[in-house]
């Protein structure tokens, strides 16, 4: 049975085996109560088990007496933008992002359309274990309110991000994967505002993932062919609910997720001057763009709301994770997979160059991301060994993280999956490969497990 996940990205298991209703009714009751019987925005993504969740869900929250204003299938930043915008007390997207199909998740958002932080989610989670829900009588029982408004108040403030004229004059040629999930819709509703012509694959909202939702190299093979067949600009993969963005460039090469926060980085500091926000797990190539521009980057244990936090406490411009989430505070302190297309197209706009030329002038690591199963027993005692290996700089605000003077390795476990990862990056792929195989072998000879 696959281990059921609740940590700082929320709750998240296997739809028949440990993601129940009873368990879901229960969490919404136990969110119900942490918002103090308020108004909670619920959406969900394009899976087909969101019906079943959303109305467990639904349940646990009405039973605790909130108002509940329902806001349909919409990738996970719509519905984070619909909290702060509806002025509700919470909100909770129903989506387990990039896990496959049979998996599904619950994300809790405060009343500024932010994840819980970690001492948020403790408070929730210290209600549904002390089983201190609120349960309101039958006259404290509120109908649920439907808002459909969420992709268009989404669309319309990235729109206002870029220069609509310009780039329908330009007619840029996109391919677009969106693994039929949650962002379709909007995705080729923004595209065609701009005057994109746009190749589409699995744009369908139908919640049958024709490939595994993260969009790696592995997972995007029929979109290169697509960007081929095509003669693309460029070409976008996006994950289920819309939080991330992966790259492929005009000449069919899959640039990937990495390249996604750098480019934006460095169109918007080329606007704007400031501080940038990632975290620890994130390419050293982000530290080589905002120097470019004589700015700091500031790096977070991962995790969305480390970097939200962060960059609301310092002000940054720009900000966001290497897998492919591009934050902008101009739109939403949250990942968005639509602000980091409209960047992207922007960027290659103002400066004339093609996607693979822009790649090309930053400078080039190597970056190798391992994972291993790794019992949760085992995992404090692994982390405990690593954190004594000699090195220029040791960090275990998050795992462990060591640097050395030509590379890095992270070591650290998942916050959505059973497993831990290790990820190196060098200037080689020999001194990569070297560091991740080497880090690897010792979790798993330290673990036992294998």
């Amino acid at each position: 049975m696959s281990r059921l996940m609740i940590g700082i990205s929320g709750v998240r298991g296997v739809v028949g085996e440990n993601l129940t209703p009873e368990l879901l009714v229960n969490l919404g009751q136990a969110f119900g109560t942490w918002t103090e019987s308020g108004k909670v925005v619920v959406g969900r993504d394009t899976r087909v088990s969101g019906d079943m969740v959303k109305h467990a869900v639904f349940s646990g929250l009405l039973s605790a007496g909130c108002r509940i204003v329902d806001v349909g299938v919409c990738g996970t930043p719509s519905a984070a933008m619909m909290v702060s915008k509806v002025k509700a007390d919470g909100g909770i997207v129903i989506s387990a992002s990039h896990n496959p199909i049979e998996w599904n998740a619950l994300k809790f958002f405060r009343s500024d359309g932010v994840y819980l932080n970690q001492e948020q989610g403790r408070q929730l989670l210290d209600i549904y274990y002390g089983g201190d829900a609120v349960k309101v009588a039958y006259d404290k029982l509120y109908a649920v309110e439907t808002d459909n408004g969420a992709v268009d108040n989404h669309l319309y403030k990235v729109l206002d991000l870029v220069d609509i004229p310009a780039l329908r004059k330009r007619k840029f040629r996109v391919a677009l994967d969106c693994c039929n999930g949650a962002g379709s819709v909007l995705a080729c509703r923004f595209l065609d505002e701009v005057g994109c012509e746009t190749a589409k694959i699995y744009c369908d909202m139908n919640g049958l993932f024709e490939r595994n939702p993260e969009p790696t190299r592995a997972n995007v093979t029929k979109l290169l062919d697509i960007v081929r067949q095509h003669r693309a600009d460029v070409g976008f993969a996006q994950d289920a609910d819309a939080d991330r963005i992966a790259l492929i460039s005009e000449k069919a090469e899959y640039i990937g997720d990495e390249y996604s926060l750098c480019l934006a980085a460095k169109y918007r500091l080329s606007q704007l001057k400031g501080q940038v926000v990632t975290n620890l797990s994130t390419t050293r190539m982000i530290d080589d763009v905002a120097a470019e521009y004589g700015c700091k980057v500031l790096r977070t244990p991962v995790g969305e709301v480390n970097v939200a936090e962060t960059m609301l406490d310092i002000g940054a411009v720009v900000g966001g994770e290497g897998n492919g989430g591009v934050i902008d505070p101009r739109i939403h302190y949250g990942r968005d997979a639509l602000t980091g297309m409209a960047m992207m197209l922007q960027l290659m706009l103002e400066t004339g160059k093609t996607m693979s030329e822009l790649a090309a002038e930053i400078p080039t690591y190597q970056m190798v991301k391992l994972k291993t199963t790794v019992s949760k027993r085992s995992i404090s005692k692994v982390l405990k060994r690593i954190n004594e290996e000699k090195a220029d700089n040791v960090d275990n605000r998050d795992g462990v993280k060591l640097d050395f003077s030509d590379g890095w390795v992270h070591v650290r476990a998942s916050n959505t999956e059973p497993i831990v990862r290790v990820y190196a990056e060098a200037r080689t792929s020999e001194r990569a490969n070297q560091l991740a195989n080497h880090y690897m072998e010792l979790v798993e000879q330290l673990s036992g497990d294998k």
